[in-house]
């Protein structure tokens, strides 16, 4: 069963793992790409690359392009690795499906994950472990609700990756003024409790099949992160969570979601329970470590989505992923560089691997290489 494959955001690092896949599995891959030296663009595992508008810079541009080349070129499948190419997919997905299958839940249902407010209301409706949301919208924080925080608070845009728009505040005389500041640049915002970063974070990938069944559950810890104190992680590591892998599918299925997610939690370290903090609603730039642990996602996309059966799989526990370029930053900047468990210098175990460098695929790794210099020495 050979299809024809179109990969968006070839500038992201999943691109490398989910095309590798479809590639070796046979699937005719193309990729789209916002420059030539996105990664997507010089890695070996594709038979086309194409150039076209970025979905976060220009997405008017990108929704038209992508269109035409649909009318023009004939594809089996269209998977979006990142939001905002995701949200465009899901929102006109009733017209894009005259044209070809795509890898998304209908936009009422994605919006549920992608609105961080939406999904913290959903687990606290039905008793699901999540950081505790006070207050989430655009106007002003009435005076009521806010003298019922419990300081520190968070402030975070309900929709935006990593990090962006992301506060703590300890003094509630600036709440309202950093409110206002964030929603002003990001759009609607929340208020949720603050979990020391002191314990652990963890993701849960998950696979929900259109049967509604599960067909894979893989949690890792995220070990090591930068910025230190607190940023996307450097170093992760495959874990036996059954608590989080409930929590998950229970928030999942609850809102309907078919497909793959990716959930974010934080362990709490006042009561020890992983409470959710957001769903990513598209492919995760650390699913590598899925891949390695025994589960590959890109494949069930495709059988799932034309009709193929799916066996549930389950994953190896103890599996590491490192993103040496951040990971190096980390050594250089954390006061535990030698206390790391792993070991930070342990390069050669047979259990790890890295988010980007590949002896069978280079290139990727001197691109990102040279690319993150630019940014590091003009700051863009």
């Amino acid at each position: 069963m050979q299809k024809k494959v179109l990969i968006l955001d070839g500038h992201t690092r999943q691109v490398l793992p989910i095309a590798k896949a479809l590639y070796k599995r046979g699937h005719h891959v193309t990729i789209l790409c916002p420059s030539k030296t996105s990664l997507g663009y010089v890695t070996r595992w594709q038979h086309q690359r194409i150039i076209g508008p970025d979905a976060k810079v220009s997405p008017q541009d990108f929704t038209d392009f992508l269109f035409d080349l649909l009318i023009h070129q004939k594809y089996d499948l269209v998977i979006p690795l990142f939001d905002y190419s995701a949200e465009i997919l899901s929102l006109n997905k009733e017209k894009l499906e005259k044209l070809t299958k795509v890898a998304v839940n209908d936009y009422e249902t994605f919006i549920k994950a992608r609105d961080k407010s939406q999904t913290m209301q959903v687990c606290m409706d039905n008793n699901i472990p999540c950081t505790r949301t006070y207050y989430s919208g655009v106007e002003d924080i009435p005076k009521d609700i806010k003298d019922a925080f419990i300081y520190p608070v968070v402030i975070k845009p309900v929709a935006a990756e990593s990090a962006r728009g992301f506060h703590c505040i300890h003094q509630p005389a600036k709440v309202n003024e950093v409110f206002k500041d964030v929603v002003s640049k990001f759009g609607k915002s929340l208020v949720q409790e603050y979990i020391s970063h002191t314990d652990l974070q963890y993701k849960c990938e998950v696979y929900i099949a259109s049967d509604n069944k599960v067909k894979a559950a893989v949690v890792f810890s995220k070990v090591r992160w930068y910025p230190v104190e607190g940023g996307s992680s450097t170093f992760n590591l495959t874990v036996y969570r059954p608590d989080i892998v409930d929590s998950c599918i229970k928030l999942l299925k609850i809102i309907g979601w078919k497909g793959y997610a990716d959930v974010d939690l934080i362990q709490d370290p006042i009561d020890g329970i992983a409470k959710i903090m957001e769903i990513n609603p598209r492919i995760t730039g650390s699913v590598k470590i899925a891949f390695d642990s025994g589960v590959d996602f890109a494949n069930m996309i495709v059988d799932d989505i034309f009709g193929k059966n799916i066996v549930p799989v389950s994953y190896e526990i103890g599996r590491g992923l490192r993103l040496l370029h951040t990971d190096l930053l980390w050594l250089l900047k954390s006061p535990d560089r030698f206390k790391s468990k792993p070991c930070w210098f342990n390069f050669f175990d047979g259990k790890s691997s890295d988010q980007i460098i590949s002896f069978d695929d280079p290139l990727p790794c001197i691109y990102y290489t040279i690319d993150n210099l630019k940014k590091l020495f003009t700051g863009r």
